[in-house]
């Protein structure tokens, strides 16, 4: 419990730096790099857990199709709901501060 506390904690403080641009342009630019390293990282160590798991590899072909059909469309679901969501929570540059008045 106390886990997932930590991690909504630093979820939250991420959001808010985000939101507020407190983050320096050299950060930002960097930061795909960095979260693609992460997950690559992420892959790895799951790879090594399921591989020192002999019960794990000795049912992996018993689970059948039904695993890998329910894996990929769960991957493909969540991706197209990300870019679907994107799209409604990323600003537009072009139409930011339109409503705010001239000269002041």
């Amino acid at each position: 419990m106390n886990r997932l506390l930590l991690y909504l904690a630093i979820l939250i403080i991420g959001a808010f730096f985000g939101s507020k641009g407190l983050t320096k342009e050299k950060v930002l630019s960097k930061l795909e790099l960095f979260q693609n390293i992460c997950l690559l990282f992420l892959l790895f160590i799951m790879g090594i857990r399921i591989g020192i798991d002999k019960n794990v590899l000795g049912s992996f072909f018993k689970l059948g199709y039904q695993a890998v059909v329910l894996s990929a469309f769960s991957i493909l679901f969540s991706v197209l709901a990300v870019k679907s969501v994107k799209k409604f929570i990323e600003k537009d540059p072009k139409h930011e501060g339109t409503n705010m008045k001239r000269g002041a």
